[in-house]
C-alpha cells in the first residue's frame, strides 16, 4: 500500500470535527468526542502546536484516518493513530505505522525513539505493533481508568532509529534480575 501524510492544515478543522465525531475510538480515553470538545481541543493546540503535528492518512486513494505526533520536543515522540473504522481489521494499520515511522526517523533527524501506547486489551494494536517493528517495552499495570471504575494496564511499544535503519529489532531480558523471596 502507498502510504502518504498529508499535514493539517487550518482549512481542515470541519473535516477533523466530522471525522472525530462520526467515527468510534473504543479504545482511546475519549471514546466519542463530541464537536464542542473536537474544537476546545483545536483552540488549546492539541492538534498542531511547537511539539504536536497532526496528518491525514491516505493509502491506496483513501483517507484511512489521523495520525498525531506528540512529545516532538523529546528523543521519543509519542503516535496517536485513528483509523476511519470501515478501514480497521484490513490489515492497512502496518503499513501504515511502517511508513509513519519512516517520516518521523527521516524528517527529525536528532528523534532515537519513536513510540505508541494503548490498553493492554486492544490486542489488534498490539499486534501492529509488533508486526511493524516495534517492541514492548513497559506494562503499567492497572494504569489506564476505564468508564465503569475498572483499570487496564497501559503497555509502551517503540522502535529504535538503530533498529528501523537495520531493520532489526533489538530485544532485551524482562526480568534480568531475581525476584526476591
Amino acid at each position: 500500500m502507498d502510504v502518504t501524510f498529508l499535514p493539517l492544515s487550518d482549512k481542515d478543522e470541519e473535516e477533523l470535527v466530522r471525522f472525530l465525531t462520526t467515527n468510534s475510538f473504543p479504545y482511546h480515553r475519549i471514546k466519542a468526542p463530541s464537536e464542542g470538545l473536537v474544537r476546545r481541543l483545536l483552540m488549546e493546540g492539541r492538534f498542531v502546536g511547537d511539539t504536536v503535528r497532526t496528518y491525514w492518512v491516505i493509502g491506496d486513494n483513501h483517507r484511512l484516518g489521523l495520525v498525531i505526533l506528540e512529545e516532538l520536543d523529546t528523543p521519543t515522540p509519542m503516535l496517536d493513530l485513528r483509523l476511519v473504522e470501515r478501514f480497521r481489521g484490513r490489515g492497512n494499520a502496518v503499513p501504515v505505522l511502517q511508513a509513519l515511522t519512516e517520516k518521523v526517523f527521516s524528517d527529525y533527524p536528532r528523534i532515537h525513539r519513536f513510540a505508541g501506547r494503548t490498553r493492554e486489551d486492544n490486542v489488534a494494536m498490539r499486534k501492529t505493533l509488533l508486526r511493524s517493528g516495534f517492541l514492548k517495552e513497559a506494562h503499567y499495570r492497572e494504569d489506564w481508568p476505564l468508564e465503569d471504575g475498572r483499570r487496564v494496564a497501559t503497555v509502551v511499544y517503540a522502535i529504535l532509529r538503530r533498529d528501523w535503519e537495520r531493520g532489526t529489532v533489538t530485544r532485551f531480558e524482562w526480568e534480568e534480575l531475581e525476584q526476591p523471596r
